[in-house]
């Protein structure tokens, strides 16, 4: 079976088909760049863009990078136009489709339940949690498999700011980090959510889990596991159509 997802990033907006039964694309991904300010229009605009791409024509699950309710309203806009909150994302991007089925889950918990399902995560008991380190840094946090959804522990406090602005993929480019210095920042993070929730495994994903060559070897005294997303910066369209699927 084949659902389309969409993921939402304060940089990009992509998507493509997804084979649900493989957990992976069944297409090469579509990308646009996010709409600075990135208003509800414009991200609307962004994503039939992407969906027109592929002449697609039925159900679409999305991603969204801020905590939402109910697979429709959108409650926080750290990375993207303040204009989204109290925003009802289905019936926006609903209305922008044409009357599509539309389904908006968090942009980590989307990542993380493929991840689950699909990759590093899989058959893993305890408790799990998935950071994307992007514009920001997004959470999902999994206790026996089951998600505990709309966490984002990105906005922890990390030495006086929100940690996703010390320690995101974006931090480490705007302050023109090493990939060992950048680590050291998220070593620091991930220590204090370890000490907050005890969890047996960390998987990294966003865009830097296709490098954790370059930096996950620079991060020691963590007590849980540490690995890298196996569907990389995929997990959250994979996800997306999975939430969609389930909907149906």
């Amino acid at each position: 079976m084949q659902i389309f997802g969409v993921d939402i990033g304060g940089s990009g907006i992509k998507g493509a088909p997804v084979d649900l039964d493989r957990g992976d694309l069944a297409q090469e991904r579509c990308k646009v760049l996010t709409p600075h300010p990135a208003t509800p229009a414009g991200v609307a605009d962004g994503v039939k863009q992407v969906i027109d791409h592929f002449g697609w024509a039925g159900p679409v699950g999305l991603t969204f990078p801020g905590v939402v309710t109910g697979g429709a309203m959108v409650r926080t806009a750290a990375n993207v136009d303040r204009s989204w909150v109290d925003t009802d994302a289905r019936a926006l991007f609903g209305g922008k489709l044409g009357g599509l089925p539309v389904t908006v889950v968090n942009d980590a918990d989307a990542a993380g339940v493929a991840e689950m399902q699909f990759g590093a995560g899989r058959n893993r008991r305890g408790t799990v949690i998935l950071l994307t380190f992007g514009t920001g840094i997004g959470s999902a946090v999994f206790v026996d498999g089951i998600l505990v959804p709309n966490t984002e522990l990105g906005h922890l406090e990390l030495d006086g700011h929100d940690a996703e602005r010390r320690a995101s993929s974006k931090a480490k480019e705007d302050h023109e980090l090493t990939w060992e210095h950048w680590a050291r920042r998220v070593q620091k993070y991930l220590a204090h959510v370890e000490m907050l929730f005890t969890p047996e495994l960390f998987i990294i994903g966003g865009g830097v889990s296709r490098k954790a060559d370059k930096f996950l070897h620079f991060i020691d005294g963590i007590k849980a596991e540490i690995v890298p997303a196996q569907l990389q910066n995929n997990a959250g369209i994979v996800g997306a159509a999975m939430r969609a699927a389930q909907e149906r």
